[in-house]
């Protein structure tokens, strides 16, 4: 990882955390100086046009919902047809007020199979970054930007993203994070409309209803794509920033 790459933190690694960053092969460079972190919000995303779907199958006053409600709605919807695919729909994980919203793209097959967010071996790439932080899941509230997994090898649409995009902002209205991390292109899809490239959207804080947004790559991809593993711990870093200022 280059200087150019790094970004100023403003907070200090320990050696434990630097050795978990070391065994998933990122190398950490910090600044001596610590500067203030950028404060403003990128300008709004080019909305994309979603088409219009029917949401006559979704449940009735979901912007009003409390956990449990929302919990239930999630389990029964019938609103795309991804519900005939899926063993069970996910809602979500975590600290229900929590500083940090991690949003996925959509569940896959071991998160379908044991029924919570970024399962697998993903998902303990995600806890170990999470750890190099000094953060546990129980400090965070996971979500997907989808409730219910998609076929294999085939991306969500656009319609499917909107069906679930209600469940998600109204998760973002309970927990009111300081900030959202948006790991994937479907969560940057479900929570700014925005069909830009990942790498474009990760250049500027985003905004999601007054939160800020970071968009980052998913961990299922850094699995595949070792060297960006740095890139995404950058992302972290800047996420972390926006809490602690």
């Amino acid at each position: 990882m280059t200087e150019e790459n790094a970004i100023d933190t403003g907070f200090e690694l320990d050696d434990r955390q630097r050795a978990m960053l070391a065994e998933m092969g990122v190398r950490v460079w910090m600044p001596k100086a610590v500067t203030k972190p950028p404060t403003h919000l990128a300008p709004a995303s080019q909305l994309v046009s979603v088409p219009v779907v029917d949401i006559g199958n979704l449940p009735e006053g979901i912007a009003a919902m409390d956990w449990p409600a929302l919990q239930s709605a999630v389990a029964t919807c019938k609103g795309c047809g991804l519900c005939q695919g899926r063993q069970q729909a996910i809602l979500g994980e975590g600290f229900p007020t929590a500083d940090w919203m991690v949003v996925g793209d959509a569940p896959g097959e071991d998160e379908d199979k044991e029924g919570i967010s970024f399962a697998g071996p993903a998902g303990q790439l995600l806890d170990n970054m999470l750890k190099a932080l000094g953060l546990s899941r129980d400090q965070v509230y996971l979500t997907h930007a989808l409730k219910c997994r998609t076929p294999s090898g085939r991306n969500a649409s656009q319609v499917e993203v909107s069906h679930c995009a209600a469940y998600l902002s109204r998760q973002v209205a309970l927990v009111q994070p300081k900030v959202i991390l948006a790991m994937g292109r479907t969560a940057a899809l479900g929570l700014l409309q925005s069909t830009e490239p990942l790498g474009k959207l990760r250049s500027e804080i985003q905004s999601f209803k007054g939160v800020p947004v970071v968009v980052t790559y998913p961990p299922a991809y850094l699995l595949r794509n070792q060297a960006d593993k740095a890139k995404a711990w950058a992302d972290l870093c800047l996420a972390a920033s926006l809490v602690q200022s």
